[in-house]
């Protein structure tokens, strides 16, 4: 691995990433529309590694906005198009938020996160089901 992390910490990570692939490709399917791209926000995104791994396990350009506060941000665009400072939302959203960082997959590693989630994850999960149900 390219970091110093610790192990328990990325495979938190991991962890994380893998469930929200999946909730991404389940979404997929049901609304039949392709996500082609993540803005990620809160203080998960502030770390570079957890930045990276995503962009990598999702195989997506991952975007973090220049603010972690993006609910204090976007109560602040609504109450802009509300008072009638911006003509609509995407007026105002241009107009106050940008990307601070965008994370591109790094090729070297989304094989081996893809196997693993394919061979590892996905199949653990479908043989665990089961056993949640009865949680």
């Amino acid at each position: 691995m390219r970091t110093r992390a610790p192990i328990s910490y990325r495979a938190i990570l991991e962890g994380l990433a893998y469930a929200l692939r999946e909730a991404k490709e389940r979404i997929e399917t049901k609304s039949k529309v392709a996500i082609s791209n993540l803005r990620v926000s809160g203080g998960g995104p502030q770390s570079d590694v957890a930045m990276q791994l995503t962009a990598d396990i999702f195989r997506l350009p991952t975007a973090r906005p220049h603010t972690f506060e993006t609910a204090g941000l976007g109560a602040a665009i609504a109450g802009a198009v509300g008072l009638g400072l911006h003509r609509d939302f995407p007026a105002a959203v241009r107009a106050k938020s940008r990307l601070r960082r965008v994370s591109k997959p790094d090729p070297s590693y989304t094989g081996m996160y893809e196997e693993l989630y394919r061979q590892v994850y996905c199949q653990r999960y479908d043989r665990l089901g089961p056993l949640y149900t009865k949680l």
